[in-house]
């Protein structure tokens, strides 16, 4: 059950594979439509993002494959887990986002989902071009240079 807080925002599901196949440009938070089973499934941590993207169609944005456990207590009330489910944006920053996903190579990934200090759902989504081979090997590279300097620094004193 993932229940970091930081900054009043009790965070359900967290992309981190995001950052690392994807170049974030922005980030943007932006509402979520969901069922009352979802809401309470999300409470108890069972969400899942990793495969998540959003899509335009019909002028609004789409969330799709994000993976929001059945709840067992819901019974024949209950969602289904990979349904497409609907963003709220203002329609500026829709028309922003979008027109940056019709440009070559961009796409919108959700980030995080969390609920805010007001108990409301949130999505957490980022535009972002996709990363090369050699770009990934970069981070990792990386990655791995700020872990073994953080051990020199320590034997060191």
């Amino acid at each position: 059950m993932a229940e970091k807080k930081t900054d009043n925002r009790k965070i359900v599901a967290d992309n981190r594979k995001a950052r690392f196949n994807y170049f974030i440009e922005s980030a943007l938070e932006s509402g979520i439509v969901l069922t009352g089973s979802e809401v309470k499934s999300m409470r108890l941590g069972h969400a899942n993002i990793g495969e998540a993207y959003a899509v335009e169609e019909g002028g609004e944005l789409w969330l799709y494959n994000a993976h929001i456990s059945p709840l067992a207590a819901a019974n024949r009330l209950n969602h289904e887990p990979l349904r497409k489910r609907k963003l709220l944006l203002k329609k500026r920053e829709m028309t922003k986002f979008i027109g940056a996903v019709n440009r070559a190579g961009y796409t919108l990934v959700p980030l995080k989902l969390y609920f805010n200090a007001r108990g409301i759902a949130k999505v957490e989504l980022g535009l972002g071009k996709g990363k090369k081979a050699a770009d990934k090997r970069e981070t990792i590279k990386g990655r791995e240079w700020e872990r073994e300097k953080g051990r020199l620094l320590r034997q060191k004193g």
